[in-house]
């Protein structure tokens, strides 16, 4: 018997919501709903469409010990589709697709996850301590350490397979790295937590870093991956591990600078709010000379004192001039507008040449099609929109940088 549109709709669901999240501290936590977070991504998992097909009231439970991340895995739901009444049709194999990018050896009962629980008072973060700090919250101070860690530790591999399921939930494109490369670093958070009379460590989240080679004999950083689990945002953790990864890679004087890889939005935000903090403090970036434009001085300063390149240098710059323009004020805007406009004009400028091979290449009704792309409105259009995305940008960072 075949399925009506309604009801085959009604076997489809989508994954980022019926997946449940836990970082178990106490047994209690398993039946408190208040401990559950949800994927943010799923498409590395279910496919683009980020659906499940098959399954009614289908709820998948993924649990993790809050500091050594023991894993534990199970499903269910009220109905599943039936190959033989609904014409063939098979539901998606839900529980293979996820234990595909998990490590072996996890719990699938509940009460054998259980038995893991108490055991999380032996765990002990991996690696060198290289900073300490607290954060106030409603309930009470909580403590917080930051840990240098790398493969030849015994027992870090295995926790990092662990760690590194959640990049493909919450980092978009995120994807697993070369753990056998030696040249990653691994930056971890941990909370340091009251229980039972004694201490437990509950990871908060981390930071990875690959050091390239730079011509001549220099080492260039390049950070991938910044990621703080869901309970923990919103609390300054990712300032506090991207300053702690900046001090420790600029004490080594090889590293000629530090780059950031592909940063998403969030990601940007973050860098681009730590290096204006540290910028400030630099004094070829004083406000009154801000308005003078972007100088030798400040690339030097910014490279030579914070392993900052000149092009992140011009970016924290922009924004910090920004913060120093009366935007209210026509002309002192205008001003700005213009100077970053010129920055973003630069690539267009190479276009000339460009079009002085397709005029010899090109017959003159093709030459006309493909110059519209190069035509002054058209240059004029992206420049205003590359302009606004930027400022936008910009105002946000500026935002955070009031409250610091």
């Amino acid at each position: 018997m075949g399925l009506s549109r309604n009801e085959l709709e009604s076997f489809v669901c989508r994954a980022n919501d019926v997946i449940d999240i836990k970082l178990v501290r106490k047994e209690s936590d398993l039946e408190d709903g208040k401990t559950t977070f949800r994927p943010e991504l799923t498409h590395q998992v279910f496919g683009e469409t980020e659906n499940i097909f098959g399954y009614k009231d289908l709820l998948v439970k993924l649990y993790y010990t809050a500091g050594r991340l023991t894993t534990y895995l199970s499903m269910s739901y009220s109905q599943k589709v039936d190959p033989v009444r609904h014409e063939g049709m098979q539901a998606d194999e839900v529980l293979k697709n996820i234990a595909e990018k998990i490590p072996p050896g996890f719990c699938t009962n509940i009460d054998d996850f259980a038995m893991y629980i108490p055991k999380e008072a032996t765990f002990q973060p991996y690696g060198t301590l290289l900073h300490s700090y607290k954060r106030e919250t409603e309930g009470g101070h909580r403590q917080f350490e930051i840990y240098k860690a790398d493969m030849s530790i015994p027992g870090f591999r295995e926790f990092h397979e662990r760690l590194q399921m959640f990049v493909l939930w919450f980092i978009d494109a995120g994807s697993f790295i070369d753990v056998d490369d030696e040249k990653w670093n691994y930056y971890l958070i941990f909370e340091k937590y009251a229980c039972d009379g004694s201490h437990r460590y509950a990871t908060v989240g981390y930071l990875t870093a690959y050091s390239y080679y730079a011509y001549p004999d220099k080492l260039r950083p390049r950070i991938s991956q910044v990621l703080v689990l869901p309970p923990f945002q919103r609390l300054g953790h990712g300032v506090e591990l991207l300053q702690t990864a900046y001090r420790d890679m600029r004490e080594n004087t090889d590293v000629l600078d530090i780059t950031v890889e592909d940063p998403s939005e969030e990601c940007l935000r973050l860098r681009d709010f730590v290096d204006c903090m540290n910028c400030k403090i630099l004094p070829a970036f004083s406000p009154q000379l801000l308005k003078g434009g972007f100088t030798a001085d400040m690339a030097q300063q910014a490279q030579e004192k914070l392993k900052i390149n000149k092009k992140q240098a011009r970016r924290v710059y922009e924004i910090l001039r920004l913060e120093q323009t009366d935007i209210g004020n026509a002309a002192e805007f205008r001003e700005f507008r213009l100077d970053v406009k010129r920055r973003l004009n630069a690539p267009f400028r190479k276009e000339s040449s460009y079009i002085e091979k397709l005029r010899k290449i090109l017959k003159p009704e093709e030459l006309v099609v493909a110059m519209e792309d190069f035509s002054v409105e058209n240059r004029q259009a992206k420049l205003e929109e590359m302009f606004q995305d930027n400022l936008t940008h910009y105002k946000r960072v500026m935002e955070r940088l009031a409250v610091a």
